[in-house]
């Protein structure tokens, strides 16, 4: 049986409804692993709040190995963590029942059906093999598997072994889910439905979502945090709100025609004004409280307006910025 809910995508009842209790997170301090002279992570600290957070990263930043640390899968050189207060490195048993793995690479055994290896992960989870089965099944109706389930994995296309991995991992109904590169190989309809339901999942029942990804655009779309590893270190930590604004207030205009005039009334009230290669104006040195001024010169001139809203810093020149920081400028 499945809950609708209004809007979006049906859920299975296998997955719990958000509670009042504990946000769950990730908090690391000073998490060092070398591989003789190499440092896979370099003195590594931040924390992951509730929420959706995208782990970033050139190849070779540290991300795997850091996933891998969190799973208890690789010893740590120094340092320590916890993971939904259960310490990185010792509680692993703990860690791994309530997390949820997507691996980037495909994880299956040959000759089971889709059905039989999300059963087998509800099962390794502790569940009875006819409940392990019930909820296999909703879950894969959640994940928009018909009855390709019945068909052998080895059969499917990439982009339904992806949907099966991401059942897999969330068929325990987990607080934490680790998903690593989700949308990859998902044609641009399928990838809409995947962060649909990643959001669903973050915003409605209170899963925690860390998602290590090289597509920004998926960033924008669902994360409210953003990490970002370089050289197996930390160069920035922070919501993406914060990333997100410039550093000195600055607005974004769009005008239906060009508009000299006005140009020169805003230089006049010190609003300087660079125009883009689209030809809309930045306006630099005007904040929220400074608007009622800039739509009064705007009614002054007979400027015909587009739009006018808040200027954003783009998180491609965030990412590429702060990756190549000196670093620890950020951590």
């Amino acid at each position: 049986m499945l809950e609708h809910d209004s809007g979006g995508p049906p859920v299975p009842v296998a997955i719990a409804p958000l509670r009042e209790q504990a946000v769950p997170k990730i908090a690391v301090s000073h998490l060092t692993k070398l591989y003789g002279d190499y440092r896979a992570l370099d003195d590594v600290s931040f924390q992951i709040p509730a929420g959706v957070t995208g782990l970033l990263g050139p190849n070779g930043a540290g991300k795997t190995t850091l996933i891998k640390v969190l799973l208890g899968l690789v010893k740590t050189t120094s340092g320590e963590g916890q993971l939904l207060g259960h310490a990185i490195g010792s509680d692993w048993r703990a860690i791994r029942s309530n997390v949820g793995y997507m691996p980037e690479d495909d994880c299956y055994i040959a000759g089971l059906t889709g059905v039989q290896m999300v059963q087998f992960g509800a099962r390794l989870s502790g569940f009875p093999a006819r409940e392990a089965l019930r909820r296999s099944h909703e879950i894969l109706d959640f994940c928009g598997i018909e009855q390709e389930r019945y068909r052998e994995v080895d059969t499917y296309s990439s982009g339904m072994r992806q949907k099966l991995k991401f059942a897999q991992a969330i068929v325990h109904d987990p607080p934490l889910l680790i998903l690593d590169e989700p949308t990859a190989t998902l044609d641009p309809e399928e990838r809409e439905s995947m962060l649909n339901r990643i959001k669903l999942l973050s915003v409605q029942y209170g899963k925690t979502v860390l998602i290590s990804t090289h597509i920004l655009p998926d960033v924008r779309t669902l994360c409210d945090a953003v990490v970002i590893l370089a050289k197996g270190q930390v160069r920035l930590a922070d919501s993406l709100e914060n990333v997100s604004r410039p550093a000195a207030p600055m607005y974004h205009l769009t005008l239906a025609e060009p508009n000299l005039q006005l140009s020169g009334r805003l230089a006049e009230v010190g609003i300087q004004v660079k125009i883009r290669p689209d030809r809309s104006w930045e306006l630099w040195g005007v904040d929220e409280a400074g608007l009622p001024q800039v739509w009064a010169l705007i009614r002054d001139t007979g400027a015909a307006v587009r739009s006018l809203k808040a200027a954003k810093n783009s998180l491609e020149e965030v990412f590429l910025q702060a990756v190549r920081e000196p670093a620890n400028a950020n951590s």
